[in-house]
């Protein structure tokens, strides 16, 4: 975890984690200059096509690969993220594969959201995340 960054987990609040890792930190504190919206990104690859039709471990995966490339083009790496908001069409089927996103986001999570929703922007998506970094 970067010097800028802080994760935080309340005695006061539940630690939701699954295998042992934690799915989120409740709190994070930065100390820096330059924040980064990064727009939800979903499971599409660099040609447009839909990757993973069905699959929503394929999706998960596809959207990290996003979320990557789009916080490398900004300068920032995983660690650099403070916030994220997850939304999917199945939440069981989405919690089935959280070893994907424990994985990607490290010890260490940003605060996150995860809601269930009823149709996402194209209808063969099943998961879209937006995130938040900073970079000092």
């Amino acid at each position: 975890m970067s010097p800028m960054k802080k994760s935080m987990q309340p005695e006061v609040l539940h630690k939701v984690a699954v295998s042992g890792r934690a799915l989120y930190s409740p709190v994070v504190v930065v100390a820096g200059r330059h924040s980064i919206f990064i727009a939800g990104q979903v499971a599409r690859d660099r040609d447009g096509n839909v990757v993973g039709k069905g699959d929503m471990r394929a999706q998960v995966l596809q959207v990290c690969m996003n979320l990557t490339s789009a916080l490398e083009t900004a300068g920032a790496t995983v660690n650099d993220l403070v916030r994220t908001n997850t939304y999917v069409t199945d939440i069981d089927e989405f919690f089935r594969h959280v070893d994907v996103r424990t994985e990607f986001f490290g010890p260490v999570p940003p605060t996150s959201t995860t809601v269930e929703v009823r149709r996402l922007s194209h209808p063969d998506f099943l998961i879209e995340i937006d995130a938040i970094a900073v970079v000092d």
